[in-house]
């Protein structure tokens, strides 16, 4: 089970379009909005494959727009994953899986985090688990790719700006294809 490129070419083409929910963006503005802001903080190409596929999971299920406001966690940092994992290392997959327990960490840790975030992002963080204890702060932060998930969850929570030029899906994943396992 994975997917390729041409999938996941499909995959923003398909669904790309559909709103972030709550946004003033697509899902596949967000994705580019996300990995530019990686290049320009001179991050390496595993993470801005990592800015770019962070919320894949969102384009694959079927649960509408806005999940959250059925009270619905998508689980979208873990749905593509099992996709994913034969064409990428952990470099890139760990960052995406733990983005979510980022902002929970984030929400623990900054106060004016959590006053930042959209209103959606307030609402999936309560069906994600709720704000961290100093307990899972600490446990979060002894994990493989803690770091880069939290600069992962910053650029994710700056990418949702209208009308924002970016370079095209084609360029990003020639990054992407660096990344490949051989």
């Amino acid at each position: 089970m994975s997917l390729s490129f041409d999938d996941i070419e499909a995959l923003f083409s398909q669904r790309g379009h559909e709103q972030y929910s709550g946004e003033p963006v697509s899902q596949l503005e967000h994705a580019l909005q996300c990995a530019s802001l990686a290049e320009k903080d001179g991050a390496s190409d595993a993470m801005v494959c990592a800015a770019l596929l962070h919320d894949l999971g969102h384009l694959l299920h079927d649960l509408g727009e806005s999940p959250s406001l059925k009270g619905v966690d998508d689980l979208h940092q873990f749905r593509a994953l099992p996709w994913l994992r034969a064409s990428f290392s952990t470099e890139v997959l760990d960052p995406i899986a733990l983005h979510v327990d980022a902002k929970r960490y984030l929400c623990a840790t900054r106060k004016s985090y959590y006053e930042a975030l959209s209103e959606d992002s307030k609402r999936s963080l309560v069906l994600q688990g709720g704000v961290f204890t100093a307990e899972q702060c600490d446990a979060f932060m002894k994990r493989p790719g803690a770091d880069e998930a939290i600069r992962l969850r910053i650029w994710d929570d700056l990418a949702k700006q209208a009308n924002c030029p970016t370079q095209p899906l084609a360029y990003f994943l020639a990054r992407a294809k660096r990344c490949l396992r051989h």
